[in-house]
């Protein structure tokens, strides 16, 4: 309960953080999309700064959780390759009761005939 109201107040900071943002820097910024004559571009796309700050924002966030999950590449696979293993050992132990049950299950009846 705690922890949720805590969520919703920090969402709640960010929203009036990035609307007051987005307010601000109403004004228009020119994309040049010409690297070799920044001057005078034959290619630009007027935007809003918002627009191209909250653009940024995204393509960082969408990076860096690409970067992380590379990253982490080898611990999925380590937790995968041990998972199959303890699924092995489970199977394993499963069919050495299942063994034990079924000899215990004979002699008990060896002996009581």
């Amino acid at each position: 309960m705690i922890g949720r109201l805590i969520g919703m107040l920090v969402m709640m900071s960010m929203a009036v953080i990035l609307v007051t943002v987005a307010v601000i820097n109403r004004h228009e910024v020119r994309l040049v999309l010409d690297p070799f004559n920044p001057k005078n571009p034959e290619f630009f796309l007027p935007v809003p700064l918002f627009i191209l700050l909250f653009a940024i924002l995204i393509v960082g966030v969408v990076l860096g959780g690409m970067a992380s999950w590379f990253s982490q590449g080898k611990w999925r696979k380590t937790a995968r390759q041990r998972t199959q293993e303890a699924m092995r050992w489970k199977a394993e132990a499963e069919r050495l009761t299942r063994e034990r049950d079924q000899r215990v299950t004979s002699s008990k009846q060896l002996l009581a005939s």
